[in-house]
């Protein structure tokens, strides 16, 4: 695990940029196509918007990237809270991404149909591959989920499925997601947490002793990848 705390959530999007972009550019050299999912919550959103502009747009061969998820709100596209919805606005409006290479987590079927679909587009794509996604974006909430993997749910546990949904009461809605079993087979995960709000939560996550029914970011363990968290030093603060 590698830490990178930088001083504000502007410099760590900025940093975050600059990282991801030379793994694209790095793994494109050797393969034909970059896989990576993307997160939902409000801290990628900058990281997007500095990905659609000068220089990454540029520096990024963007007809080679596949585009997925990590998680979604079982809510329609045109609904503000959805994932997807998020990336198009401030990410996949402005790069040529071919749209047959972006796979949303559909929200016009049931949530179940949702994730049986997702998962058989992952399969399509890993299946005779010993890592699954090149990137993983990830985002920390408050309270330590990751994912749709919230305290004291099912799925944190999950060991066979690569894609679920259920219905999780605090928000009153459907979620589908990827299971830790497919997230930990990617060649590399990065966190992005930032603000005091986090702080409480990534200090247990990081040095705490185990127990990911409290804190489910403890699940993400990638079995052969790098895994890296991007903070700054508000959320790092409870670490010194």
């Amino acid at each position: 695990m590698e830490l990178h705390v930088y001083k504000d959530a502007e410099e760590l999007s900025n940093a975050a940029a600059g990282w991801i972009t030379d793994d694209i550019v790095a793994t494109l050299k050797t393969k034909d196509r970059f896989t990576i999912a993307l997160s939902g919550g409000s801290t990628p959103e900058r990281l997007h918007k500095i990905l659609a502009g000068s220089p990454y747009k540029e520096q990024i061969d963007w007809s080679k990237l596949h585009i997925f998820w990590g998680d979604e709100r079982a809510v329609p596209f045109e609904d503000s809270r959805n994932n997807a919805r998020m990336a198009y606005d401030t990410l996949l409006n402005f790069v040529p991404v071919p749209a047959a290479q972006i796979h949303v987590m559909r929200t016009d079927i049931t949530p179940d149909q949702s994730a049986i679909e997702y998962e058989k587009i992952l399969h399509r794509y890993f299946d005779n591959s010993a890592v699954s996604f090149d990137l993983v974006l990830l985002g920390m909430g408050d309270d330590g989920h990751t994912l749709s993997l919230f305290p004291g749910t099912p799925v944190i546990h999950e060991e066979k499925a690569w894609a679920a949904s259920f219905f999780l009461k605090a928000q009153d809605m459907y979620r589908i997601t990827l299971t830790k079993t497919i997230v930990n087979k990617a060649a590399k995960i990065a966190f992005l947490t930032t603000g005091t709000k986090k702080a409480h939560a990534l200090k247990e996550v990081l040095k705490g002793s185990y127990n990911p029914d409290l804190y489910p970011s403890q699940v993400i363990k990638p079995a052969s990848g790098g895994l890296h968290w991007f903070v700054d030093e508000a959320a790092a603060a409870d670490l010194k």
